[in-house]
C-alpha cells in the first residue's frame, strides 16, 4: 500500500523538478518575476538562475529514475534530496543570520522545504527497502 504511494510521489517530485528546470532554462527573467519572493533575494541573474535550473534538471532525473529503476532508488533519491537539504537549509542561515526575515520559512515552505523533507521520506524508505532486500 505504502509503496505506490512513494512511488506517485518520487514521480510527482519529479515531474515538478523537471517542470521548475525547464521552466528556469527557457524563460529565466519570467521565472524570476514568477515565482513569489525570488525578486526579493537580488538583482535578476540569467545566468544563475540557469545553473540553478540544470541543477533541478538533475533533481527530476534523479526522482524519476529512483521511482523506475528500483536497483537505483537509493542513490537516485539520496542525492537530490541532499542539494535540496542544502537548500532548505541556506533559507533557515538567511533568516538566522538576519538577512530575511522569518516570515519567508512559511512562504517558501511549499518549493523549498517540502520537497527536502518528502526527499527524505523517499530516501528512508528506500534505504530500509534495500535493507530488507539484502542489497545494503
Amino acid at each position: 500500500m505504502l509503496k505506490p504511494i512513494l512511488i506517485g510521489l518520487a514521480v510527482a517530485l519529479g515531474v515538478a523538478a523537471l517542470a521548475n528546470g525547464v521552466f528556469m532554462l527557457t524563460s529565466p527573467e519570467g521565472w524570476y518575476f514568477a515565482v513569489p519572493g525570488v525578486t526579493t533575494t537580488g538583482s535578476f541573474n540569467q545566468h544563475f538562475i540557469r545553473d540553478i535550473g540544470i541543477v533541478f534538471l538533475f533533481i527530476g532525473a534523479g526522482f524519476l529514475t529512483g521511482a523506475f529503476q528500483p536497483h537505483l532508488r537509493l542513490f537516485a533519491w539520496a542525492t537530490p534530496t541532499i542539494w535540496l537539504s542544502g537548500h532548505a537549509l541556506f533559507h533557515f542561515w538567511e533568516v538566522a543570520v538576519g538577512i530575511c526575515s522569518a516570515s519567508v520559512l512559511g512562504r517558501d515552505f511549499p518549493a523549498v522545504t517540502l520537497p527536502a523533507l518528502l526527499g527524505w521520506t523517499l530516501t528512508v524508505w528506500a534505504l530500509k527497502r534495500a535493507r530488507i532486500d539484502g542489497a545494503l
